[in-house]
């Protein structure tokens, strides 16, 4: 099949659905900070005037997406009528305009809802160009020469950490090997670890048995969520290091939830459970807190493993400039899409720190293989200590789902980047008018947003709202 041709290409539309699950009800992604996650995403699609659709995902846990749908709108005129070539020949700039834009910019910049809206239409326009490639996106990020790979990098606020012509040496010095290390990645795969037994709203049983089924499996890297009381945690670390034997390996993740202080003394508590890392430990946005706590645990024997909340590249450049994370857990989402991802590799790579993916909620770890496969054969060239998260939750809902064999992830062989959704289940999930809300509504597990009044009342003339 012939790829596209962009000159004859444009985008003509673009839309955005709130997808939601109901994963609170079994407690599945539940932690010390957020206790009742829905598992969703701000689902986009990007339309050409061919066949080749993009299909883009950016996380969410349920309240709140409906806010990131509506930056998505906010920002679609930004791509919408755009030919394929004027993106795809200077991606760096697109990404930039979408980051830039002189309104929107405001209530950002490059963080929070309206990064999460960028990170959607961005991973929705790599998905597209590998499809018109007609490669996974991974394979597509590998025939890339380093010069233009590099391109679609915007540099500005890292210029000072790692330079363009910096960033293209690296790639050339990897280029030997490149094939041997492509086909290790389509026969063994990338090695993964599962937090699935982990989450802190499971009982000990459910947490048994899943963790029985996961080691008959072959798993030996398992996570655990703590952070919410200090001698549970200890009960339940010594109950899973007790199951999974001394040969296995414990992490543990806090989500955020402790201040510095906290951060140190309960690890110190928790550190006869010997846990290989403890990920987000405190604010996502405390560089030095980060930094005082690696160094106080490096005695112990424990690494800090941060970046799921990570706002941009700025805050992993200075992260790794201040040796305060020991894994760097890039997110596909949380970042402005593939583009700034590529920049953080890059930069971790030159502070030697591994990249270790955050995944685990829709569509993460469709997304993250393509990056964490492109890394090892193009960046780091190495698996040591370095691995993929992974949660089986909601993968039947994807069509081409991740592949595991033998506790690795297998390379994709399906062009694009594996975030394209069945049409069935966006028609049940859609929040909220899908069928499968309509029925939870209706069995009062959930508040009916089409039928109960708000908490404000808006008084249009007066210009002023108030609580009822």
């Amino acid at each position: 099949m012939a790829h596209l041709t962009y000159n004859a290409s444009r985008i003509r539309g673009l839309s955005v659905r709130d997808i939601r699950f109901p994963t609170s009800l079994q407690c599945d992604g539940s932690d010390a900070i957020h206790p009742d996650p829905d598992y969703s995403c701000a689902y986009v699609i990007i339309y050409t005037d061919t066949d080749f659709k993009g299909h883009g995902i950016s996380f969410t846990i349920g309240r709140g997406t409906e806010l990131v749908v509506a930056a998505v709108k906010s920002l679609a005129h930004l791509v919408v009528g755009k030919n394929l070539k004027d993106i795809y020949d200077d991606f760096a700039a697109t990404w930039r305009t979408l980051t830039s834009e002189s309104q929107m910019r405001w209530v950002g910049p490059e963080k929070g809802v309206i990064h999460l809206a960028v990170a959607a239409i961005v991973n929705a326009l790599w998905d597209l160009r590998a499809r018109t490639q007609h490669k996974p996106l991974w394979k597509l990020l590998v025939d890339m020469e380093p010069e233009e790979l590099v391109s679609c990098i915007d540099f500005r606020y890292i210029g000072d950490v790692l330079t363009k012509e910096e960033a293209v040496e690296m790639l050339k010095e990897m280029i030997p090997g490149k094939e041997n290390r492509e086909e290790r990645m389509l026969s063994r795969g990338y090695p993964a670890y599962t937090t699935a037994a982990g989450w802190l709203g499971y009982s000990n049983e459910k947490i048994e048995g899943l963790l029985k089924q996961f080691m008959s499996q072959g798993w030996r890297h398992f996570k655990l969520k703590v952070g919410q009381d200090l001698e549970d945690d200890k009960r339940r670390c010594q109950f899973v290091r007790e199951l999974i034997g001394e040969e296995r390996t414990l992490m543990v993740d806090a989500n955020q939830k402790w201040d510095v202080d906290q951060a140190v003394s309960w690890m110190t508590e928790l550190s006869p459970y010997k846990p290989l890392w403890i990920e987000e430990p405190t604010s996502p946005d405390d560089v030095l807190g980060h930094a005082e706590i690696a160094k106080a645990l490096k005695p112990l024997g424990i690494g800090v493993a941060s970046g799921e909340m990570f706002q941009n590249r700025v805050i992993f450049k200075q992260m790794l400039q201040a040796g305060a994370i020991d894994y760097c857990q890039i997110d596909s989402c949380r970042l402005g899409g593939v583009n700034e991802v590529l920049a953080v590799y890059l930069m971790a790579k030159k502070f030697n720190v591994p990249v270790c993916p955050h995944a685990g909620g829709v569509g993460l770890c469709e997304m993250v293989q393509h990056l964490q496969i492109w890394d090892y054969i193009c960046v780091s060239g190495t698996t040591k200590g370095r691995l993929i998260e992974y949660v089986d939750h909601l993968s039947e809902h994807f069509k081409t789902p991740s592949k595991i064999t033998s506790c690795h992830y297998i390379a994709p062989k399906v062009p694009g980047y594996s975030t394209e959704m069945w049409e069935k289940t966006l028609q049940s999930y859609e929040y909220p008018y899908g069928s499968q809300w309509k029925e939870l509504f209706k069995e009062g597990k959930y508040r009916d947003p089409r039928t109960c009044p708000p908490p404000w009342v808006e008084h249009r003339e007066a210009g002023d709202i108030t609580q009822r």
